[in-house]
């Protein structure tokens, strides 16, 4: 049977890490002697990594990175965060019950994030849900990350599906890009990690909930995109 698949990114999509990715990123400043950076700030920032933050943080406060210290920084940001999981993460809004319905209609679910994949794991894990979904993929799953395509193909075989058969759910322009690349229909939530409005990315559709996302929504996507595949 050819059951479709949904693949979820992570963070700003599925859940909320906006309050622990901060708290990691302002202790791992602090060990630098800067300054904690606000949420109203850097939320819009959060989906681009630990090392892109750390960069602009410094950059905001004109400071030049030493050094080697980038990867110190980061690294401590990354063991600040581990530790922590799962922090005051939470499901966004809808997002359980999106699960449920998707499960009931007979998809395969799936995980593909630029998060580490033990991260993602333990996250989903801590919060519950990790037995939803058929496959989780992070940056170091394969040799190969967003917005390369194949980490949205691969997911979508690895957790035993077709991508003729996918759509992809994510909240940035790596997402949308990643999901174009590969041919395969996405739908951009307007609530999450980035500095510009997914319209401009130019998704294949726009949520503000996860109530939006219906089953007639994700079959019509889907039968409309062909993927290119080989």
């Amino acid at each position: 049977m050819n059951r479709p698949t949904i693949v979820f990114d992570l963070d700003g999509t599925l859940i909320d890490t906006a309050v622990d990715l901060l708290d990691s990123l302002n202790f791992s400043l602090g060990t630098a002697g800067l300054a904690p950076v606000s949420e109203s700030g850097f939320r819009t920032q959060l989906g681009m990594g630990g090392r892109v933050m750390i960069e602009r943080a410094f950059a905001a406060v004109q400071r030049t990175l030493a050094d080697g210290e980038l990867d110190r920084l980061h690294l401590t940001f990354l063991d600040h965060y581990t530790a922590g999981i799962p922090g005051r993460s939470g499901l966004y809004p809808g997002a359980a019950a999106a699960l449920e319905r998707f499960a009931g209609a007979g998809y395969l679910m799936a995980i593909c994030t630029n998060k580490l994949e033990c991260n993602a794991r333990s996250l989903l894990e801590a919060l519950g849900t990790l037995p939803s979904f058929a496959a989780i993929s992070g940056q170091d799953t394969f040799t190969f990350r967003k917005p390369d395509p194949r980490h949205l193909i691969e997911t979508v075989i690895r957790a035993g599906g077709n991508p003729e058969r996918a759509l992809m759910i994510g909240d940035s322009r790596t997402d949308i890009d990643t999901a174009k690349a590969a041919g395969i229909p996405v739908i951009a939530v307007d609530f999450g990690y980035t500095d510009r409005h997914v319209r401009e990315f130019e998704p294949s559709h726009i949520v503000s909930h996860f109530d939006e996302i219906s089953l007639d929504l994700t079959e019509r996507l889907m039968s409309s995109v062909r993927v290119a595949v080989g």
